[in-house]
């Protein structure tokens, strides 16, 4: 099938299992950013940046992808998206983030010790993982604005990566 359907010329657009929704449908907006937050996770993975780092950005991107996943199913049809297999964000995704943070903070000693001004150190990487976080919390409002209590899990996960990404940042940026 090719990628050009037109079927969105109309102002509406597809969710996973054939629901038709608003462009402008919060969920549709949700969607959105957060895939805007994996396409500049998808830079940070191509400046100089450690193979640990790129480890990381990979695993946090397939987290991504499950995510919008989700986003892009109707809540009705969460126990349908569930029972074909897909990906999700999970509680053990939001305990993982929690662990990146814990050992930011104590095993390389990095602490919120105020505001980064993005940028200064002139790390490239440090920049853009900055301007990632900035998307993130985005995607964490956008996804506020759903009203679907499935996405309780996934908005603790985008609250804790924004939390990590700035704890990244300033490691990338060293």
């Amino acid at each position: 099938m090719s990628i050009c359907t037109k079927r969105g010329d109309e102002g509406v657009t597809d969710l996973m299992f054939g629901r038709r929704i608003s462009k402008t449908d919060a969920r549709v907006e949700a969607c959105g950013a957060v895939d805007e937050l994996n396409a500049v996770l998808g830079i940070v993975r191509n400046v100089e940046i450690a193979d640990e780092m790129v480890q990381w950005v990979d695993e946090v991107q397939k987290r991504l992808v499950g995510l919008m996943g989700v986003l892009a199913t109707h809540e009705e049809d969460h126990k349908k998206y569930a029972e074909k297999g897909y990906s999700g964000i999970e509680i053990s995704d939001v305990d993982w983030l929690e662990t990146v943070i814990s050992e930011s903070e104590s095993d390389k000693g990095i602490r919120f010790k105020g505001w980064a001004r993005p940028g200064k150190e002139g790390k490239l990487a440090s920049a853009y993982l900055d301007l990632a976080r900035t998307v993130c919390r985005r995607s964490e409002r956008a996804c506020w604005a759903v009203e679907d209590d499935a996405l309780m899990t996934a908005r603790l996960f985008l609250n804790r990566l924004s939390d990590s990404l700035w704890l990244v940042a300033r490691d990338a940026s060293a």
